[in-house]
This record gives C-alpha cells, structure tokens and sequence, in this order.
C-alpha cells in the first residue's frame, strides 16, 4: 500500500512535559504511523530538546488530519510557509476552515515573516490588520476581516513544564495531606511576593464560599496588604460579604457560632436592599454604611472589581453586570497583563477565566471538590495547578505566610 507522508518536527521539554509520548499517542490514535528521523534529548535545565520525524498516511485527508493535531502538541513542518488568508464575508460569521486557537503562544508566517499573535486567548480566530496577527472572538468579526484559516504558516508553542521542580510546577492537581496543602501555600506565597516586589499583576476570581468558610477576613488583609490588584466574582461574592459585614451572617448562618440565627434567611436581601438604597458599593462606602468586608477594602484601596451576574441572582447589586457580554469584555480588559490568577472555590468564573487567559499565565485554583481542579485542566487550562483543600483555611495560611498574620476559621463545612 502506498502510503503520503510529512515531516514535521518539535523542540522543547519534551520529555519532561510528556509531550513526546502526547505526540506518538496522537499519530496512532489518528490510525498513522511514524519513524523517528531524528531525536536530540536536551542534558541540560536550558536545553531544548529535538525532534524530527516522517509521518505517514494511507490517504492524504487522514494525513492531514494527523498533522492538525500534532500541530496543537507544538509540531511543525518542514517547509515553511505563508498563512492563508480570507476574508469574513459578513458580520459575527467565519469562513469554514478557519483556524481556532488554543491558549497556548502562537506565530504565524506573514509576508516571509514569522509573527506572535497578540492577546492569545482559546476559542477565537487569528485576524490579520496592518501586519498584526491578533486573537478575536467570533462576535467581534466584521465583515472585510482578514481571516487566518487551515494550517498553512502556524505554530502553536505549548508551555514546556521546567525541569527545575522549585519553580511553578511545584504541585500536581492533587494536594491532598496537609503538609502537602501547607508546602503548596508557602511557595505560592513566595510567588506572590515576587510578584509584588516587581509590581506584578495579581488577579483573584473568589466564589461566595470564601466568606461562607471565614475566609473573607483574610482575603481582606492580602487586598490591604497589596497582593491583590484585581477581583472578579459573581453578584454573590459581593452579596454574602456585604451581608457579613452588616449581621455578620451569610447565607443567615452567624460566622462566629457556625449556626442559623431567626429570620436569618432575610439578610442577603437586606444586604442588597440596603446597598441599592445607598446607590451602589462604592456610594454605600462613602457615607460610612459599609464599614468593612472584601468590597469595603477593594473601594477604600482602589482595587478594580467586577461583577458577573447570572440567571439566579437576587437584587442584584447595582454593580453586578448582568450584561453577559459586557461582563466578558470586563473580565478580559482586567486579566491583560495578569502575572497570576488566584481561583478561589468558584467553578463557573474560574473555568470562564481560564478560557480567557493565555497558558503562560500562572494560575492556581483551589478547591474542596478536586473535581473542580481537574475541570479547570479538563477545559483547556493546562496550566492551572490545584491545591485541594477548604477555602477558608487555604486564606488564613496564605495570609499568614504574607503578612505574619493568621485567625481562627469557624468549623463549617462548605
């Protein structure tokens, strides 16, 4: 049987990353077969390592289907070449064989010239202005939109796990024991530090467990203290703080006892009654009606926050964006530049997050359920690395490794 073939080649931690046996687990699940042409494994902490090798094909379409996966593993040919380009031949809409992205680095060869494309986000397309390959969201195409399409002229550049293990692949997705949880705490700590001191970006997407499990008291110092430059949350985040700091409940559950107090159950939406009173958050702070929590420290040291409101939400807050789209802009105008994204028991907004952000951003997500964790990898964030354990005591051990404080967490369970 005749047999069409391609040469393409990778470099990289290969074999650290595991994405050598990603590769030949690709090219065999494909029903394609490969040899080895050539394999240099790096000796070094610094050295790549490389591959080049023949992949071969019955026919040419499986062939090609072949080289779009590996292509996402970091593979390219040989040969290089120029990306097709198409126009969008109307508004919201893409041609048919347009290339999608992933979160991972991508170059693209333009003219003879090999380009990073800017504001690298999964999900979107490549568009082509003025020599500038940038990511776009469907909904943002305009008819006129020179599109990248197929596989011509790409190169997808996945992120390499680092031999040194003291960096930031110092965890798995599981941390289960509590030395373990404590050891995870303390280097994310001294990379938050290090991001501080070289005035970094630290995004923190929180989810109302934070303060249901007494963890908002320490979330508040890290804002106080400058670890925390942007949060973003859901209505509820904002509502259960704001409820703590008014009855000292959430939910109508007293945080200090761990117990339900009478009619309870009224205090989220007193909360929300008496903040849409006071117009909004940042007015109810000013006049001295909101004198403490999460939201009360983001308005008093001018931290950036946004509210992503959803179908379930009562009130809601007058800041909660119950717009879907204009709540995405807002979470991917504040998570550009971010040096580290901090989830905090919240699958809907980390998993959103995560779609938004490039995989070369640090990002930890903790949670109690690990299954949270590895939706988070499962998705497409590849980069996010777990610590799984109560939210609440994950804050008092980070705030005390930042700021040499730390408190009691009432015993409630989540």
């Amino acid at each position: 049987m005749a047999f069409v073939s391609e040469i393409v080649q990778a470099e990289g931690h290969l074999v650290d990353s595991q994405i050598l046996t990603d590769i030949f687990d690709t090219i065999i699940a494909c029903q394609a077969t490969y040899e080895v042409l050539e394999f240099n494994i790096g000796r070094t902490n610094d050295e790549m390592s490389k591959l080049k090798l023949k992949v071969l094909a019955e026919n040419k379409d499986l062939l090609d289907q072949t080289l779009g996966d590996l292509m996402l593993l970091g593979c390219y040919p040989i040969e290089e070449a120029n990306v097709i380009l198409k126009a969008a031949d109307m508004d919201g809409c893409l041609p048919e064989d347009f290339y999608s992205t992933t979160n991972h680095k991508t170059i693209v060869r333009h003219q003879g010239k090999w380009l990073e494309v800017d504001n690298q986000r999964m999900d979107a397309a490549v568009c082509i202005q003025d020599n500038m390959p940038t990511c776009r969201k469907l909904r943002d195409i305009t008819r006129g939109d020179m599109v990248v399409c197929g596989k011509e002229g790409i190169r997808v550049l996945p992120e390499f796990k680092a031999r040194d293990r003291l960096g930031f692949a110092f965890m798995s997705n599981e941390v289960s024991s509590e030395r373990r949880v404590e050891t995870a705490v303390k280097k994310i700590a001294d990379i938050m530090r290090e991001i501080k001191h070289k005035k970094g970006k630290i995004v923190v997407v929180a989810g109302p467990v934070v303060v249901h499990t007494g963890g908002g008291e320490f979330l508040c110092r890290l804002i106080r203290e400058g670890f925390v430059s942007v949060l973003l949350g859901g209505n509820a985040i904002a509502v259960h703080d704001i409820e703590n700091s008014l009855y000292g409940t959430s939910l109508g559950v007293d945080l200090e006892r761990g117990l339900p107090i009478y009619e309870g159950h009224k205090n989220h939406m007193r909360a929300i009654n008496t903040i849409r009173r006071s117009g909004g958050i940042e007015k109810a702070v000013k006049d001295g009606v909101l004198k403490s929590g999460v939201m009360f420290e983001c308005v008093q040291h001018k931290i950036p926050f946004v509210l992503a409101g959803s179908i379930r939400d009562d009130g809601p807050l007058p800041e909660t964006k119950m717009d879907l789209i204009e709540a995405q802009d807002q979470y991917s105008h504040h998570l550009k530049g971010a040096d580290l994204v901090v989830c905090l028991s919240s699958m809907l907004h980390s998993i959103g997050v995560g779609n938004m952000l490039p995989a070369h951003v640090k990002t930890i997500c903790v949670d109690i359920n690990p299954a949270v964790v590895t939706k988070l990898s499962d998705r497409g964030s590849s980069q996010a690395l777990g610590v799984v354990t109560d939210v609440g005591l994950f804050l008092n051990l980070l705030s005390h490794y930042l700021t040499g404080t730390a408190g009691h967490v009432p015993a409630q369970e989540q």
